[in-house]
């Protein structure tokens, strides 16, 4: 398999640039130690986070989980990936809340086709792709009645849901 170039997902296709399966891009994640985003036959890179944007993330994670405790949802980190069947975006949000039994991506066991709430902190290098793109390939997600953005660095949330 080709090298990886990370690059903007909002910047579409170079010319040239070596077109990926899902099943290519789930043997590199296997392998690898950095997270990747899947979209449209591209791999991208996916930064690393800040020290703020981790504990934020935490902090939400268990505020969640304490709310959700001994029902029927579960609250997961940024470990569990989530797929959009429709349009194919496989992605890691920061916190994914899933009710119910989770259901599995037909060519990946271990990824989630059905969370009904997904959080993202937003980054300065990605935020208008997470609020832009990112979003509308979420709100194709049936299961899904919330996403919500967190803005690190000012005292901001914006919700969307259904």
């Amino acid at each position: 398999m080709a090298p990886v170039t990370p690059h903007d997902p909002e910047m579409g296709t170079p010319a040239g640039l070596h077109r990926y399966t899902f099943a290519d891009y789930l043997d590199l994640e296997d392998g690898s130690n950095v997270k990747h985003e899947f979209l449209g036959g591209e791999i991208y890179a996916m930064a690393g986070g800040t020290r703020a944007h981790a504990a934020l993330s935490m902090a939400i994670g268990a505020a969640l989980l304490s709310q959700l405790r001994g029902g029927p949802c579960h609250v997961y980190s940024s470990d569990l990936r989530v797929r959009v069947l429709e349009t194919g975006l496989a992605t890691y949000p920061d916190v994914t809340v899933v009710c119910g039994e989770p259901q599995s991506d037909p060519e990946s066991a271990e990824t989630t086709t059905n969370p009904r709430v997904v959080v993202e902190v937003l980054s300065p290098s990605t935020i208008d792709y997470d609020r832009g793109r990112k979003l509308a390939h979420y709100k194709r997600i049936p299961s899904l009645r919330a996403v919500v953005l967190v803005w690190p660095r000012e005292r901001r949330i914006e919700l969307h849901q259904r």
